[in-house]
């Protein structure tokens, strides 16, 4: 029986976003994608929408497997938090702890509200390069955008004041279930690899890799296959139970 795997989205709020990864994951589980209601005021707004989706999907309470994107990783480790019980195992793609810069945030967020939204579509074509991995082809990004005209104002701007509150750091130890953090080495919007390492260090069952070449937005690039990503970390920690059961006979 193919396990439960939940796609958490970015600050975005479509889980659309994770069309390339989902042909392969279908592949071994059964793959639900969400979306963030843009209404909601809290996390624990995000976390009960979550909590919803997962009962629903998983049948009988089974556990599943949680992978979230920037935003959605900090919903997806808040929701681990919150709801161990519901969780086999998590992957945080190009996301944090805490947003350390609560200036960055602040301005991000008023600039938001003072642009015309009929803006946002060219500021994010000017901007592609910069969040995309570089070898993402063209059409590839055009079709990303097209997905992203669903995102709205609203939405973007409740996320941005969830991040106000948001820091997980002293909960992160109380985690048990298997974390695995991916980080792009060539993120511009959020310090993936410096908050990868913080986060797999207070977390007991945490584990980092970098994806070397990968920008924030990396889903859509060719060369990354989250499906084959999740086979080798899940190989590697089979490995690493096997001997830890031999060591301790």
């Amino acid at each position: 029986m193919k396990d439960h795997l939940v796609l958490v989205p970015g600050i975005d709020g479509t889980g659309k976003l994770f069309y390339r990864q989902i042909p392969g994951l279908e592949r071994d589980y059964h793959v639900t994608t969400t979306s963030h209601r843009d209404t909601a005021r809290t996390m624990d707004d995000l976390i009960a929408d979550l909590h919803d989706t997962i009962v629903r999907v998983s049948g009988k309470g089974r556990p599943v497997t949680l992978v979230g994107e920037s935003f959605g990783g900090a919903l997806t480790l808040s929701y681990a938090i919150a709801h161990p019980e519901q969780v086999e195992r998590l992957v945080i793609l190009n996301s944090f702890a805490h947003f350390g810069s609560q200036a960055r945030l602040w301005l991000g967020y008023h600039l938001l509200r003072a642009t015309p939204w009929g803006m946002m579509r060219l500021l994010r074509q000017l901007n592609a390069r910069r969040m995309h991995s570089p070898q993402t082809e063209r059409e590839e990004i055009q079709r990303f955008h097209e997905l992203m005209r669903s995102s709205t104002r609203e939405g973007y701007l409740s996320r941005l004041r969830i991040l106000r509150d948001y820091d997980v750091r002293l909960h992160l130890p109380s985690i048990a279930a298997p974390v695995l953090y991916l980080a792009g080495d060539r993120d511009t919007l959020v310090p993936s690899v410096e908050q990868a390492q913080l986060m797999s260090e207070l977390t007991p069952g945490g584990s980092m890799r970098i994806l070397e070449g990968h920008g924030h937005s990396c889903l859509i690039a060719p060369d990354l296959d989250l499906s084959a990503i999740l086979d080798d970390w899940r190989a590697d920690r089979s490995l690493l139970e096997d001997g830890t059961k031999r060591a301790d006979r």
